[in-house]
């Protein structure tokens, strides 16, 4: 059983599957995971934490398989490029803001580039530097994502049919082998998957919050800002972050301008109700298709649950 497709010759893995990468979730071991189970482990590099990256990279360097980094472009520097470039990366994925500061050295050093799109505009930009892979985010998926941005049936598509012959990955809203063979029958050459793969063995939450997200339901997530002007997150307006639900949001859904009006004051006070232990130290992260997490196996063994489920809804497609 395989879904051979044009993400999967790019970069010799089994199956059309990518894992998010996601700060404080996707590190070494569960990147290298991925990587083992056939998909292509991305380390969540995030901010470019230096010693962070120093832990997590031989991790997953070490794995012997097909892996890359992913990074927040609106709040790296090129050290944090060149440090993961260090370790021969197949891929650097680079995700909301202006990827263009870092897409030459990423392409010197002979890494794929993979650019995280969440509107047309985006995506048109990807094209002209020169991206290997384009990922087509919808408003579905946990954590950060376009304000104004859509959902993933529609816009995959779009994305698809604007940016041919380049690959492109759906990402939003995919939580099982179901949601990968949609996001092939959309014309998407692999899925990227987030939310599933926090709740597996290897993935860095804390068991509480993988175990909120094997409890939670779709209907509970809310995309917001008012948590990231809370936390004092540095987070450009554009994008807000689908969690769980929080007491903060409760407090001020809708009054995100008052708010912000007093963000030293909001910090603050974030803190002191952690400190209390009134509230959770961080949001809980989750996309729309929580729903459909209900177990925290190894990361490997979901990579090939998830690739013979698609290929079976594949099949049954086809036989309907």
């Amino acid at each position: 059983m395989a879904l051979s497709t044009a993400f999967t010759k790019l970069f010799g893995v089994r199956h059309p599957i990518a894992l998010a990468p996601m700060g404080g979730a996707a590190g070494g071991a569960l990147a290298a995971a991925v990587s083992r189970g056939g998909g292509l482990g991305l380390l969540g590099g995030a901010y470019g934490d230096r010693d962070w990256l120093a832990r997590e990279l031989p991790i997953v360097a070490g794995s012997g398989q097909p892996w890359g980094v992913g990074f927040l472009s609106w709040a790296i520097d090129v050290g944090a490029v060149d440090q993961a470039l260090e370790h021969s990366p197949g891929a650097v994925m680079l995700s909301f803001g202006d990827p263009s500061p870092f897409t030459e050295r990423v392409r010197a050093a002979g890494a794929a580039l993979i650019i995280q799109v969440t509107d047309l505009e985006e995506a048109r930009q990807a094209v002209d530097l020169g991206a290997d892979v384009i990922v087509a985010q919808g408003t579905e998926s946990g954590g950060h994502g376009a304000r104004l941005g859509r959902s993933t049936l529609p816009f995959v598509p779009v994305v698809v049919d604007l940016v041919a012959p380049v690959p492109v990955l759906a990402a939003g809203g995919i939580a099982d082998g179901r949601g990968v063979a949609a996001a092939l029958a959309l014309g998407a050459a692999g899925a990227l998957i987030g939310t599933r793969f926090q709740a597996t063995a290897e993935s860095l939450v804390d068991p509480s919050v993988a175990q909120t997200i094997v409890e939670g339901h779709g209907q509970d997530t809310e995309r917001n800002r008012v948590l990231d002007i809370a936390r004092g997150a540095r987070w450009p307006s554009k994008y807000t972050a689908r969690t769980l639900g929080h007491p903060y949001l409760d407090q001020w859904r809708g009054r995100e301008a008052e708010l912000a009006a007093n963000p030293v004051e909001a910090r603050l006070a974030y803190q002191a109700d952690v400190a209390r232990g009134d509230i959770p130290a961080l949001p809980v992260w989750a996309g729309e298709a929580v729903d459909l997490v209900t177990d925290l196996p190894p990361a490997a063994d979901l990579v090939t649950a998830l690739a013979a489920q698609a290929d079976d809804a594949l099949a049954r497609a086809g036989r309907d």
